[in-house]
């Protein structure tokens, strides 16, 4: 399954180009269309469902989830990415995966505040970096794949409301699609 997963966004590259090229015009603040690019308030999710296998990796900067981006010195910012990382670990509720009869059978929150939190006398190098990214990677058992109809982030968005759009790239039984969602519009069939 990660190789699928690996390939979704080579598969996709053709329409995730021509999308940054529509929006190019809007975003002159982004590195020149860049994929990639750190922006506050947006987020990507890369989703696979193959058979009955589900997987999802959502990457984030951490403003989006937790207010910030620096290390967690204090109470209030270790409570923020407690909770966070909390919220994280459940995926069904955080993109409506109700349907299904989908168990969640592996977990991987990556982040540097998250090893901070882990490992406080174990010093980061990323500690000063000024853009601080979770990645979130998920696989789920679907019993019944064929009872997936959505994707339905509205509780990804009420959760962590400083997430303004999330571009949304899937691959599934309707074949490959790339659309943006935002809290106005946070659901896409499968």
């Amino acid at each position: 399954m990660r190789r699928l997963l690996l390939a979704l966004p080579f598969a996709l590259l053709p329409l995730a180009a021509a999308q940054a090229s529509d929006h190019e015009h809007e975003h002159d603040h982004a590195e020149h269309g860049s994929l990639d690019a750190h922006e506050h308030g947006a987020a990507r999710l890369n989703v696979v469902l193959d058979g009955q296998a589900l997987e999802l990796e959502l990457e984030s900067p951490a403003m989006n989830l937790v207010g910030f981006e620096h290390a967690a010195t204090s109470d209030a910012d270790k409570a923020k990415v407690a909770a966070a990382r909390s919220q994280l670990q459940g995926p069904q509720a955080l993109f409506g995966l109700g349907a299904g009869a989908c168990t969640l059978s592996e977990t991987e929150l990556e982040s540097a505040l998250f090893e901070d939190d882990e490992h406080e006398e174990h010093h980061n190098h990323d500690e000063d970096s000024e853009h601080s990214e979770i990645h979130a990677h998920y696989q789920l058992d679907c019993k019944k794949p064929g009872e997936l109809k959505q994707l339905n982030l509205s509780e990804l968005f009420k959760r962590f409301p400083a997430t303004e759009k999330i571009q949304v790239q899937l691959i599934g039984p309707s074949g490959q699609q790339g659309v943006e969602l935002t809290p106005a519009k946070p659901s896409l069939g499968f």
